[in-house]
C-alpha cells in the first residue's frame, strides 16, 4: 500500500498561548532540534523514532512523548508506513502558573517516554478541542484534564479536593453563565467573577455542586435556549449567534449530538415551516 501523504496541522491558543500539531510522515525526518516550551505527546499510529538525553527511542501506538524545554531531540519513521502522532507545546510560563499551587524546585520529567492512557486520551482531546471552535471554557477544560494527569509525571502531587464543596462560588458561576450564556469568560475569567482563587477551585466546587463542569453547563444552558428560540421558528444561523456558539455548524453539531436531529429539523416539527436552500443544517 502507498503510504498517506505527509501533513502536518498547527493550532494555537491566543489565552494560553499553548499550540498543538496533529501530523503525519511517512519520510519527513527532523533534525536535532530544541523547544522552549514543555513537549507533551502521543504517537497514534506507526514507530516514531527519535534520541533524546543521549539514548534512542521508540514510541509505539498509544505512548507518551514528555520532553521539557531545551532538551535536544530529533524524530524519524522507525517503521516502513511512518508515523503520526499529536503533541503539545506547553509554554513555561503557563505552566508555572498551573502549578504555582505546589511547592517545590523546578519540576521535571523522570522519563523521555511512559505508558499512561489517561494522559493520552488527554492529550488527543485537547488537540481536538483546540482545532474545533469550541468555547473557551471548553478548550481550558481540556488544557486543565492535561494539565492534571501530567502532574505526577513532574513530581507534583494532585489537587486535593477536600475543600471542594463551596457552594456559594458554585451558586454564583451558575448564575453568570446563566444570565449570559452567549458570553465565554473563559475558565479564570469565570472563577474571578464567581470570587474563587482560581479556576481549579471553582472546578472542584461545582462539580461537587452540580455534578458536571461549569462548560457542560453552560452547552446546556446554551442549547435549552436553542430549543426555545427554534421553537419559535428562528432561523439556526441566528440561532446561533444568539446562544453564544461559534457559528451555524457548531449548533447543528451540538444540537443533533443531544437531541438527534439538525436544528433545522427541530425548527419545521415546532413551526410546520422548513428551511429551504444554503444556510440549512
Amino acid at each position: 500500500m502507498t503510504p498517506a501523504p505527509d501533513h502536518i496541522r498547527l493550532m494555537h491558543d491566543g489565552p494560553s498561548g499553548v499550540e498543538a500539531i496533529e501530523a503525519r510522515f511517512a519520510a519527513h525526518a527532523y533534525d536535532l532540534h530544541r523547544h522552549d516550551d514543555w513537549l507533551v505527546g502521543v504517537t497514534e499510529q506507526g514507530v516514531q523514532d527519535f534520541h533524546c538525553r543521549g539514548a534512542h527511542r521508540r514510541s509505539t501506538p498509544g505512548r507518551v512523548i514528555l520532553i521539557e524545554p531545551g532538551e535536544a531531540h530529533d524524530g524519524q519513521a522507525g517503521a516502513a508506513g511512518g508515523f503520526a502522532y499529536r503533541m503539545l507545546y506547553l509554554p513555561q510560563a503557563w505552566l508555572r502558573a498551573a502549578l504555582a499551587d505546589a511547592p517545590g524546585g523546578d519540576p521535571g520529567f523522570a522519563a523521555t517516554l511512559c505508558d499512561d492512557p489517561a494522559l493520552g486520551g488527554a492529550i488527543r482531546a485537547a488537540c481536538l478541542a483546540l482545532a474545533q471552535p469550541e468555547e473557551r471554557l471548553g478548550r481550558d477544560l481540556a488544557l486543565d484534564a492535561v494539565l492534571g494527569w501530567l502532574r505526577p509525571h513532574l513530581g507534583r502531587p494532585s489537587r486535593g479536593g477536600a475543600a471542594g464543596r463551596n457552594t456559594r462560588l458554585a451558586r454564583r458561576a451558575r448564575e453568570r453563565l446563566e444570565d449570559d450564556p452567549a458570553s465565554d469568560p473563559g475558565a479564570d475569567g469565570l472563577a474571578r467573577a464567581a470570587g474563587a482563587a482560581d479556576r481549579f477551585q471553582l472546578a472542584r466546587a461545582f462539580r461537587a455542586a452540580y455534578g458536571t463542569s461549569p462548560h457542560a453547563y453552560l452547552v446546556q444552558v446554551r442549547l435549552l435556549r436553542a430549543r426555545r428560540l427554534l421553537a419559535e421558528g428562528l432561523r439556526p444561523a441566528l440561532v446561533a449567534a444568539e446562544c453564544g456558539f461559534a457559528d451555524q455548524s457548531h449548533l447543528g453539531r451540538r444540537f443533533r449530538r443531544a437531541y438527534g436531529l439538525t436544528p433545522a429539523a427541530y425548527r419545521a416539527l415546532c413551526t410546520g415551516v422548513p428551511d429551504r436552500g444554503p444556510g440549512m443544517a
